[in-house]
């Protein structure tokens, strides 16, 4: 699916995503996958579905705001200022660009996003 018209729906916790390895450097523990497809823009903001297999890895975040519609993960901050995120299905969180994460995901996650 390449994007969502006006009008149109689509179930978001069953979309097929094309899922990748998550690339070596990024890698902690396991071989995790990812992927994610676009569905569509409004405003500037894009909306998206995501989607980490189990595993643990690092990421340099984007601004964006997520809601997770399955899975059971924690998301660790280099800053430790910041305490860890649980996330599980209903979660909903925000991370800013530059922010600095380690993903510890248990079980597949899968969240609805959106960026700028």
């Amino acid at each position: 699916m390449s994007g969502l018209a006006a009008g149109a729906g689509t179930d978001a916790a069953s979309l097929d995503l094309a899922l990748a390895p998550v690339p070596a450097e990024q890698v902690v523990d396991g071989s995790p996958r990812a992927g994610s497809v676009e569905l569509g823009e409004i405003g500037g903001i894009e909306i998206g579905v995501w989607e980490h297999t189990p595993g643990v890895s690092t990421d340099v975040e984007a601004d964006e705001v997520f809601v997770v519609l399955s899975g059971a993960a924690t998301v660790s901050f280099d800053d430790p200022a910041l305490p860890d995120l649980e996330l599980r299905p209903g979660s909903v969180a925000r991370l800013t660009a530059g922010m600095r994460t380690t993903w510890t995901i248990r079980e597949t996650l899968r969240k609805i996003y959106l960026a700028p």
